[in-house]
């Protein structure tokens, strides 16, 4: 199953150094079942879109704790390719939640890599700020959000991780 994993740059050096990188708490996002009844139409374009998207805003919470110094307004989504007995569905957590067991990811699993680029720093920095009142329903800090959500990550085949993280 393909799985969307929310992650920061500083998730990214340790998979350049260790060849594998934890998946916070164990989660991640996926087509599922749940998600696919979510949706009343669409195709599986839309929805991997759709758990991109849950992923992409899971790392502006990470981003939120504010561990992450070198790019701290800069989203990191891993994509990765996993076994599904490896999958346990999570739609109590929301429709495209995955549990991931265990929760270490090898480099030899991640289909892609993708991170915001600079201009989209400044949207993220007011999503990292709105993100928490998004959550609880504040509608303008939704839009906010939206914004971010709207803005492109761009993808970066596996083997140029070395590159992105030595010279970006």
């Amino acid at each position: 199953m393909r799985v969307y994993f929310p992650a920061t740059f500083s998730i990214l050096r340790e998979l350049k150094e260790t060849d594998s990188f934890s998946a916070r708490s164990g989660w991640g996002f996926a087509v599922t079942p749940a998600l696919v009844d979510f949706f009343e139409d669409g195709d599986e374009e839309e929805f991997a879109h759709f758990a991109f998207i849950e992923a992409a805003r899971a790392s502006l919470r990470l981003l939120a704790i504010g561990d992450e110094e070198k790019f701290p307004h800069r989203r990191v989504v891993i994509t990765a390719d996993l076994d599904d007995s490896r999958i346990e569905l999570a739609p109590e957590q929301g429709e495209a939640v995955v549990k991931i067991s265990p929760a270490r990811i090898g480099f030899e699993e991640i289909a892609a890599l993708h991170v915001d680029i600079e201009t989209s720093e400044q949207a993220t920095a007011a999503a990292i700020a709105a993100i928490d009142a998004a959550d609880l329903g504040d509608e303008d800090a939704e839009l906010t959000v939206g914004d971010a959500d709207e803005n492109f990550l761009a993808w970066y085949d596996t083997v140029e991780l070395p590159f992105l993280v030595d010279l970006l």
